[in-house]
């Protein structure tokens, strides 16, 4: 792995990192994009490596500043993560029939569906 290569990884970690901490998104609108575009990875491998990086508690300490300030219903995030992890199984083995070129194109609308709904319908 060459020198440019750690780099561009560490950007996008510090990248998905801040805005993770800040707004709450960081694996799939910042590193699925990023891993795609700056290192040439299929979206199959981006989706897959957005997701290896979730595996240890990496968001462990921003979640703990939000646990500080009260912001946390852990009950509510224990059934979501329970149910994430389920369906993130089941997801991965779908994702992973579907043809590369249908999958960024499914990726794309979600990510432009969300960014027109907040952006023009959010009160």
């Amino acid at each position: 792995m060459s020198v440019a290569t750690v780099v561009i990884l560490i950007l996008i970690g510090i990248a998905a990192g801040l805005l993770s901490g800040m707004v709450g998104v960081g694996g799939g609108i910042i590193m699925v994009p990023l891993f795609v575009f700056l290192l040439g990875y299929s979206q199959h491998g981006a989706q897959g490596m957005s997701l290896a990086v979730m595996l240890p508690p990496v968001t462990f300490l921003a979640v703990y500043n939000y646990h500080k300030t009260g912001e946390l219903d852990w009950k509510m995030a224990l059934i979501v993560s329970v149910s994430f992890i389920l369906a993130g199984y089941f997801g991965s083995k779908f994702a992973m029939k579907i043809n590369e070129v249908l999958l960024k194109k499914i990726f794309g609308f979600i990510m432009l569906f969300v960014a027109i709904k907040l952006i023009f319908f959010s009160k």
